[in-house]
């Protein structure tokens, strides 16, 4: 199925999953609806089944959502105890997007079927009526059972998955690989049928070096190596480390949850020459998640770091902003600047990246799908350079395999029965895509904040700091103090009470 039919198909009011390959476009397309499905005045609950997976999408996590937390069963009395902000969220909600649905067992889809039946009062229906929007793809991450909780599979063996009877959008276009051999190994993967010339051409690639090794992103697959690797690399640079903290909104507990879905880190340390990564979409299309780039410089004044990417493009970056959203309510948010270290990354966060070259470690494989996920973040063999590879890394879960059959049965017969839809779809491609409402950017934010204060945001030099204390000593009012050293008044306050305490201001 192409993209354009799904969309009609989400669009029209179907609850759906959205599946096929890695690189087909799932994130496009959801992207897309969402921005139609608001455009028609629709409340667009998005979520995913990890934190991370949310952040991408500017959501929450599914469990979070439905306020199940990490609960095995919906407790007796939930609808009556459920807060009230919870309980609005949910029963104005008309569309529910969970993403990464290969994630999330079977019996948590039932039990956010339960909340949604309750909370809305509709016994009968599935999910109380919401329209649904999974997302997702079996062959990757599957879901995790742990010794000490109720163990579960795939959500299509959930019981509400045979009542909503879900229409089913492959996706089968590949619009990441440009390379029929790579595309020949990841789809011999998904069908278990890996053959001896696919092994041989990705273990030739352990015994292929790239030119510039410096230059290229590690994945592992697991995090101690990732850190261990990033702080090493960062030591050898002989340059001066300079720190960004970040800064946020919002209640401890969210700031917390969100913080651990964000890729950037609490504290960034960067050098000149430090190999770097954006994880985040440029707004101006500068870069992507996911870029590899090079700081170069530091920009006067606010030190923020200068990157040249490998696309040849160089930039300021400055802060963004990653929110945590609730339906319609913004729960916290985290601000800083949208890079990390890219000598390593996991394989688990790469997920949804596509990297310009990659030299991944799948020596300690340990879970179906991981090494399909890993290679399928290149676009083509000869930027994958391989440190080693188990036999893991080359399976992919057997139920999932049959799971496939069905799911592609099913598309075949919904690409039929809407083939009708396609009009709509052509008369949406000659009218202008809905505009979202404008929201400023961190940078935006900044830059009108200096048409009045000039040096807000602005490191503290030492000779503004001791003007700032003699000013102050010789009686000059927070206003004063504000025009003259163009800063916000609560800037002002904030830097006398760290050189004179707390109490210096009444």
């Amino acid at each position: 199925m192409n993209q354009a039919l799904a969309l009609e198909i989400m669009l029209s009011g179907e609850s759906v999953l959205l599946t096929g390959p890695a690189g087909a476009g799932k994130t496009y397309v959801l992207n897309q609806f969402i921005k139609f499905a608001k455009h028609e005045g629709k409340h667009v609950s998005i979520t995913a089944t990890t934190g991370l997976a949310a952040t991408h999408l500017g959501g929450t996590t599914i469990h979070a959502w439905a306020g199940i937390g990490v609960n095995d069963y919906v407790p007796n009395g939930f609808a009556e105890h459920i807060a009230k902000g919870r309980r609005e969220i949910i029963e104005k909600t008309d569309v529910l997007v969970i993403d990464e649905i290969s994630m999330l067992h079977d019996f948590r889809l039932d039990m956010v079927d339960e909340v949604c039946r309750l909370v809305r009062k509709e016994p009968d229906v599935p999910f109380g009526g919401i329209q649904i929007i999974m997302s997702g793809d079996f062959f990757q991450l599957p879901p995790i059972n742990r010794g000490d909780s109720r163990a579960g599979s795939f959500v299509v063996n959930s019981d509400v998955w045979q009542e909503l009877d879900p229409v089913i959008c492959y996706l089968e276009e590949q619009h990441r690989q440009d390379d029929e051999k790579l595309i020949g190994i990841l789809n011999a993967i998904r069908a278990g049928d890996v053959r001896r010339h696919h092994a041989e051409t990705l273990l030739a690639r352990t015994e292929v070096f790239p030119d510039d090794l410096e230059q290229l992103t590690e994945l592992h697959t697991v995090n101690i190596d990732v850190d261990s690797m990033n702080e090493a690399k960062l030591r050898e640079l002989d340059e001066d480390e300079i720190s960004y903290e970040q800064s946020s909104t919002g209640a401890e507990s969210y700031v917390e949850t969100l913080q651990r879905s964000v890729l950037a880190p609490k504290v960034l340390k960067l050098k000149h020459g430090a190999l770097v990564m954006a994880v985040k979409n440029s707004p101006e299309r500068k870069y992507v998640n996911g870029s590899i780039g090079r700081v170069v410089d530091f920009e006067p004044h606010t030190e923020y770091p200068v990157v040249e990417f490998q696309n040849g493009k160089e930039v300021t970056m400055s802060p963004d902003t990653w929110e945590l959203r609730d339906g319609d309510k913004k729960r916290a948010s985290i601000s800083q600047i949208p890079l990390r270290l890219a000598w390593a990354i996991t394989v688990h966060k790469s997920q949804g990246m596509t990297l310009d070259a990659a030299r991944i470690d799948l020596r300690k494989a340990f879970v179906e799908g991981m090494g399909y996920v890993a290679l399928s973040r290149v676009k083509n063999v000869e930027n994958l350079y391989l440190t080693g590879i188990n036999q893991m890394a080359l399976r992919v879960s057997p139920e999932a395999q049959l799971i496939d059959v069905h799911l592609r049965d099913k598309a075949a017969q919904a690409a039929k029965r809407f083939a009708p839809l396609l009009k709509n779809a052509e008369k949406r491609a000659k009218t202008p895509a809905p505009k979202t409402k404008a929201v400023s950017g961190w940078a935006e934010k900044i830059e009108k904040m200096r048409e009045t204060y000039p040096n807000a945001y602005r490191p503290w030099l030492d000779e503004q700091d001791a003007e700032l204390k003699q000013l102050f000593q010789q009686g000059k009012s927070l206003k004063q103090l504000s025009k003259r050293l163009g800063r916000h008044e609560g800037s002002i306050k904030m830097r006398l009470q760290k050189h004179f305490g707390e109490d210096v201001i009444s």
